[in-house]
């Protein structure tokens, strides 16, 4: 919460003579509903990388209840606590990738310096699958004649084992589907040429 939010608070939390409830309910609600706009369009904005702060433990009613002054007041002071936690987060997390931007301009300018070095696309906040990584050029030859670039390797990988188990009819409609690749796969496996015996 900024400092000009906070004297807002304080200013209306001093309040001289017979309290206006309805007011001061009013100011609670308005305070508490910016403060869950501000942190959840946070949490939406920078997401998966800038995880939401954890509600404090507490009793929760087993019915809707009104809540008075003092309950509202508690709740906006949780909801202040976690959105300060929540911008110490991202003050981390953008420091976090301004530091893995910079190891990757190294590694692109200077490949030999950092041989198989790896950097997953994450640190970088640009998706959750893919990894930067230093290889040498042309395999071990590359490697002996000192040629090294750096690669984005592929993405996630396709979870495939869980849709047969729940659908037989998958399995086995897939199942020619997969003895057709393998026949091409063993196809072009043995298209490369070879010595036959006379």
């Amino acid at each position: 919460m900024s400092s000009d939010e906070q004297q807002v608070i304080e200013r209306e939390a001093r309040v001289t003579g017979p309290v206006d409830e309805r007011g001061a309910r009013a100011a609670l609600r308005a305070q508490i509903a910016r403060l869950e706009r501000e942190l959840s369009g946070t949490v939406a904005e920078r997401f998966p990388y800038v995880a939401v702060p954890p509600a404090p433990p507490g009793r929760r009613p087993g019915a809707p209840t009104l809540l008075d002054l003092g309950a509202l007041e508690r709740v906006r002071d949780e909801l202040v606590a976690r959105t300060q936690e929540l911008r110490a987060r991202v003050q981390e997390r953008d420091e976090r990738e301004r530091r893995a931007r910079e190891q990757l301009e190294r590694m692109r300018l200077e490949p030999g310096r950092y041989k198989f070095a790896r950097l997953p696309v994450r640190e970088l906040g640009q998706g959750v699958c893919g990894v930067w990584e230093v290889r040498p050029r042309l395999g071990l030859i590359g490697m002996l004649a000192g040629w090294w670039q750096l690669k984005l390797s592929s993405g996630c990988p396709l979870a495939m084992g869980s849709r047969s188990t729940r659908d037989p009819d998958s399995q086995r409609s897939t199942a020619p589907r997969a003895c057709a690749a393998g026949a091409r796969s063993s196809s072009r496996s043995s298209s490369s040429p070879t010595s036959e015996p006379d």
